[in-house]
């Protein structure tokens, strides 16, 4: 059976919002290694549609202006790995991806056994995998930022999820690099 990680970035307050950490160099190759160590992508709709927009390369493959060569690693990554969408509105996607239909846990579980390693990240569609018991692997990049505000991860979980600290380390950007497994 594969192994399902997840990754989220976060303040030292618990905000997950994408624009209340400052992205670097440092944290996109760590990014840039996190995904490239997965088989495939497993994301929500809202997830999926932000890094379509954000990191979708063109036609030509070539990065387009606005983006930092430091960047560029991770777009083409993310750009080539098959990705899967857990969504009950949207009616196609591209960009590599398939939707995933029918049961979420028989699906993921699905997906696990034909991959040896699976990604998530966002906030809704891990939720419901946290509760379902199949997230192999947590990682927490916290970074050395008070937001104030925004989404947390698990907000709303109904069940508790013990976890074992595996592994620590810094970033160059300061972040702290958590990883746990869960206590089963």
């Amino acid at each position: 059976m594969g192994v399902l990680r997840y990754s989220i970035n976060t303040t030292l307050d618990g905000c997950c919002d994408h624009e209340a950490v400052v992205p670097d160099e440092s944290l996109h190759r760590h990014s840039t290694e996190t995904i490239g160590r997965a088989d495939a992508l497993l994301f929500g709709r809202v997830i999926y549609g932000m890094m379509e927009a954000a990191w979708r390369l063109p036609e030509s493959g070539e990065p387009p202006e606005w983006m930092e060569p430091w960047m560029v690693p991770f777009a083409r990554t993310i750009d080539a790995k098959p990705k899967y969408v857990v969504s009950n509105t949207l009616e196609g996607v591209d960009w590599n991806a398939r939707l995933v239909e029918g049961d979420l846990a028989e699906a993921v579980r699905a997906l696990k056994s034909e991959y040896d390693s699976l990604y998530t990240g966002g906030v809704t569609l891990p939720r419901a995998l946290a509760e379902l018991d199949l997230i192999d692997e947590y990682e927490f990049v916290i970074h050395p930022r008070l937001a104030g505000r925004g989404p947390t991860p698990f907000a709303g979980l109904t069940v508790p999820v013990d976890l074992v600290p595996t592994t620590r380390f810094d970033l160059d950007c300061g972040a702290v690099v958590s990883r746990y497994a869960p206590k089963r």
